[in-house]
């Protein structure tokens, strides 16, 4: 499935501001299951963009602005090739997630993070729900994936980045960045590595999307989880739309949660106020009804949302 891409940031100020300075996060990886095919990043006031890979494998431009101004625009337009992965096969024994080798070469995705520091309630659940499941490691994270999708109920704006993960879990209300930290917190609280990954969902589901013709549609970001399978490598999984992840998903980045993967952040010198807007167009050759039909899973109505003076700092979400 190609999608063409058009991912635009625009911060407004109430008076001029000077040396802005961003990293950006918003380039589609290449992968088993898709495939980057262009990808351009443009700002006014025009700038030189620099790139390099990070420590997770994602792709970071950074650029910045020294003349004054009261806007800033970064513009990034990309295509992608995606593609189903197939069935996931393999079904290892919960034993298995207690392989050193297994252990070592997942240990980052195992610890608590910023947002996954999980205490007791949850990791009480996460157990109860991963015992229930039986002895093997696949029907355990089915269980944990079920879990995180019917604990909290989608809200838009009813959180905030950076909410700690057990309070989410009490309120039982959240976003999708929410049901992310929630699953990977849940999985890693019993002994299965999981990652926070950051991408698209294009396909134009629910009240938030504004259907722009047969093949396009205005849509937010979103965010989901990978976890490690013993012999199999990483599963997608989106807890927000209780789905595995599929043709439809586009990935950007994975990390150990949020702030590994936020599509931009910078600093600049000026008025603590500023107004951020955040466009994303999909154009893709079906539109969302035929999407799901091809797609052959399930696909309930997307629920996504998805400072100071001197030097002040801006985050886009």
């Amino acid at each position: 499935m190609r999608f063409d891409i058009r991912y635009l940031t625009c911060f407004s100020y109430p008076e001029a501001v000077r040396e802005s300075h961003n990293v950006l996060r918003a380039c589609p990886m290449t992968d088993a299951r898709q495939e980057l095919l262009s990808y351009r990043v443009s700002t006014t006031p025009a700038s030189r963009v620099f790139s390099y890979v990070d420590y997770w494998g994602t792709r970071v431009d950074v650029f910045g602005v020294a003349t004054p101004h009261t806007r800033l625009e970064v513009l990034v337009e990309a295509t992608v090739q995606t593609r189903e992965t197939g069935p996931l096969t393999a079904c290892p024994r919960l034993a298995s997630l207690r392989d050193p080798e297994f252990v070592g070469e997942h240990q980052e995705y195992l610890e608590p993070s910023p947002h996954t520091r999980w205490q007791g309630a949850l990791r009480r659940e996460a157990e109860i729900r991963a015992v229930n499941a039986g002895d093997d490691v696949v029907g355990a994270v089915l269980a944990l994936h079920r879990a995180a999708a019917t604990s909290i109920t989608y809200v838009a704006g009813s959180t905030y980045v950076g909410m700690d993960v057990n309070e989410v879990f009490a309120r039982k209300t959240g976003v999708c960045q929410d049901y992310a930290h929630l699953m990977v917190a849940m999985c890693r609280s019993v002994g299965i590595p999981a990652r926070y990954v950051s991408g698209y969902l294009p396909t134009a589901l629910g009240p938030r999307a504004k259907t722009a013709g047969a093949d396009a549609a205005e849509v937010t970001t979103h965010a989901w989880t990978e976890v490690a399978i013993p012999g199999a490598g990483w599963w997608g999984l989106d807890p927000t739309n209780q789905q595995e992840v599929g043709a439809a998903h586009v990935k950007i980045a994975h990390g150990r949660d949020y702030d590994d993967v936020a599509p931009l952040r910078g600093i600049y010198h000026g008025p603590a106020a500023h107004r951020l807007d955040v466009s994303v167009r999909i154009a893709a050759p079906l539109n969302g009804a035929q999407q799901q039909q091809q797609n052959g899973r399930k696909m309930p109505a997307a629920r996504k949302p998805s400072e100071r003076t001197a030097m002040q700092r801006q985050q886009s979400q």
